[in-house]
């Protein structure tokens, strides 16, 4: 008997991901066995939504019968729900074992060739999450051998994945047994890890971890001049994505090999204009004011600036302290202008409101005098700005709240 089905849509929980939706066309005839893998289906979802893994995992055992249908094209969908759903209920099932993960990706591996190779990279991941190296490798070393047809971009692209994950297993190999091997054996891993790692770099993306690890061979090697031509290649080249990790990278490794602060500021450089608010300018504009050029004083006025741009350092003393010492260490007047033109409109609301100048007094006296010093510079419009100054030379002698209740109105800005 087969009865006609309405549009429905059933919802799926898949790990790491929102909602996805298996759709029923109006047209379509449902079969007695497509009908049954459906209600079994929205029983799975209803169990999954309300976390009882339990009962979502006896009626999976019922589902997985749909990897039976011979209609490939309605079959299809339903293998990847299979595969997702079955690893999200064994990730939550308490007494779970390995080798019920083992089962579940081989047989997803055997039921089509769609996902073979993001199946085998995750049966590795699960793998390497265990401790067991050796299987994980020998998992994306027959994803990296395997083929189907015609090679497409996404297959290749996959396998290029597959390949660097390969090199990062051989990188963890070396990493455990580095000490006890004899140096010939451990090269053997080197060469292993780095021959795939080296082939990264061809291919523009954001490889981070992979770099990380073919440095860190590299150093220990001693070939500190290829290891600093991989980081230069890979924060500087126009083919890969803006990164500010690989200008983090190669200012650490410069960093850890002494280089002089004038090629650390130039990475730096880039870095502030990635991202401004980054926690290596504050030591960038420390080496700007270490090199007593009037331009780099200039220079490092502007990066303590943008830095208090951002929400994360409005209450940074460090960052205060140093603001402090570069508009004391010059005639500061024209240069505040300058960068201070289009923050007049909205820096008093972010740092000098009374709410602020409470906040300050109450966790941290110091910042509050630091900042309260530079009211006028900053906001040179600011009239009151004398009675803030005598707040902060009398609040150490005036008991705290009796002084914010005289001194402080939270329905004004200070400037």
């Amino acid at each position: 008997v087969t009865l006609p089905v309405k549009c429905s849509i059933a919802y799926v929980v898949k790990p790491g991901f929102c909602f996805s939706f298996l759709k029923f066309s109006e047209a379509h005839v449902e079969s007695g066995f497509h009908k049954t893998c459906r209600i079994c289906l929205e029983h799975v979802r209803e169990a999954m939504l309300h976390h009882r893994w339990q009962e979502a995992a006896d009626y999976m055992a019922s589902y997985t019968q749909v990897l039976q249908d011979r209609n490939k094209v309605e079959a299809q969908p339903h293998k990847e729900l299979v595969w997702r759903m079955s690893t999200e209920i064994l990730h939550n099932l308490p007494n779970t074992t390995v080798k019920d993960y083992n089962i579940i990706y081989e047989r997803m591996k055997h039921s089509g060739f769609k996902h073979y190779l993001m199946i085998c990279l995750e049966h590795s991941f699960h793998l390497m999450l265990h401790g067991d190296i050796e299987a994980a490798k020998h998992q994306v070393s027959m994803a990296e051998s395997w083929r189907h047809g015609k090679e497409s971009v996404s297959q290749l692209q996959r396998i290029r994945l597959i390949q660097a994950y390969r090199s990062l297993l051989d990188y963890i190999m070396w990493c455990e047994k580095k000490s006890t091997l004899s140096k010939d054996r451990m090269h053997t891993f080197f060469r292993l890890a780095s021959t795939n790692l080296q082939e990264i770099l061809k291919n523009p993306g954001v490889w981070d971890p992979f770099i990380l690890c073919y440095v860190e061979m590299l150093e220990f090697y001693g070939d500190n001049e290829e290891a600093q031509k991989v980081l230069n290649h890979y924060a500087y080249d126009n083919s890969f994505p803006p990164n500010p990790n690989a200008h983090v990278y190669l200012y650490q490794f410069l960093k850890r090999h002494d280089t002089p602060d004038k090629k650390l500021m130039k990475v730096l450089k880039h870095l502030h204009v990635l991202v401004p608010s980054h926690e290596l300018m504050l030591t960038y504009s420390c080496l700007l004011l270490q090199s007593e050029k009037q331009s780099h004083t200039q220079k490092a006025l502007g990066v303590l600036l943008d830095m208090l741009d951002f929400q994360c350092w409005r209450s940074n003393l460090d960052v205060w302290k140093c603001l402090h010492a570069v508009i004391h260490q010059e005639e500061w007047a024209t240069s505040v202008q300058m960068q201070m033109a289009l923050r007049n409109n909205w820096w008093p609301a972010l740092h000098f409101t009374s709410f602020h100048a409470k906040k300050d007094l109450e966790e941290n006296s110091e910042l509050f005098e630091v900042k309260a010093s530079l009211v006028e510079i900053l906001c040179p419009g600011y009239k009151d700005h004398k009675r803030l100054e005598t707040r902060v030379k009398v609040h150490l002698s005036i008991p705290l709240n009796v002084e914010l209740e005289l001194q402080l109105d939270h329905s004004k800005f200070i400037c």
